[in-house]
């Protein structure tokens, strides 16, 4: 069954955010980042169940060359990415995203 991926909002936000800070340092690194994000969302939507699953029930994909995990969670009939995570800064700060709703697609 295909799953249609959607962002939180604030997942948004994060994902804009690293490519902002990428893009002030580097546009190749920004190109990158982006281009392996678009990667993770067509690995997650293809494969939804094939990352682990955190205690909350929510399932991260590592990114391989940038220290951003994608933490999503799968519904029914969607993919819902609840955050665009930094590896080595606030550790869990996205886990009050529990909500279901602030549906936005990147």
């Amino acid at each position: 069954m295909a799953h249609e991926l959607e962002y939180l909002d604030e997942a948004v936000i994060d994902a804009e955010g690293a490519a902002r800070w990428y893009a002030e340092r580097s546009p190749t690194a920004a190109i990158r980042f982006s281009a392996e994000l678009d990667e993770a969302e067509v690995a997650i939507v293809e494969r939804p169940e094939a990352w682990p699953t955190l205690r909350d029930g929510n399932r991260h994909y590592l990114m391989r060359r940038f220290p951003f995990s994608v933490v999503y969670r799968v519904e029914s009939s969607r993919v819902l990415i609840v955050a665009v995570a930094h590896g080595r800064r606030r550790p869990d700060y996205w886990k009050q995203r529990q909500r279901l709703s602030g549906r936005q697609d990147r």
